[in-house]
């Protein structure tokens, strides 16, 4: 049995765009008749929509509400965020963060996320989330 994909922000906005590509459209087509769950991350939704919402691309804004309704919505809550606080912590200790120490680390979030759901991330950045969690580039993650 397969575990569950959360998709990072990248092929989330690439499935969320009306013109997306054949290849990510393929993958996730497979991934949908294979019966893959889909899990759509809160912060990976964040981090596409605050984007969509500045430059009012409503057509790829309604393509996102559709995904959080068609597949497994996963909200942010408090064990997940003090999860993603001692992976940041723990990142940095290390001397290998993700991101300045002044931003919001987004992949922290969805390494806690995916932690939490035991699921694998689809990414076009495994390098990064893979400090954490299992991640893969989503062309290599199968049906």
């Amino acid at each position: 049995m397969f575990r569950p994909i959360v998709l990072d922000a990248t092929p989330l906005g690439k499935i969320a765009n009306p013109k997306r590509g054949i290849e990510i459209d393929s993958w996730y087509q497979e991934m949908l008749l294979s019966g893959r769950e889909i899990i759509i991350a809160e912060i990976s939704d964040f981090e596409i929509r605050r984007e969509l919402v500045m430059r009012g691309l409503v057509r790829s804004i309604n393509i996102l509400d559709q995904l959080a309704n068609l597949h497994t919505y996963l909200p942010l809550n408090t064990k997940t965020m003090r999860l993603a606080a001692q992976l940041w912590a723990d990142a940095r200790r290390k001397g290998m963060p993700t991101a300045d120490p002044k931003e919001l680390d987004c992949d922290v979030v969805l390494a806690a996320q995916a932690l939490m759901a035991n699921a694998i991330v689809a990414t076009e950045n495994a390098t990064h989330l893979s400090r954490y969690t299992e991640a893969k580039h989503w062309r290599d993650i199968e049906a």
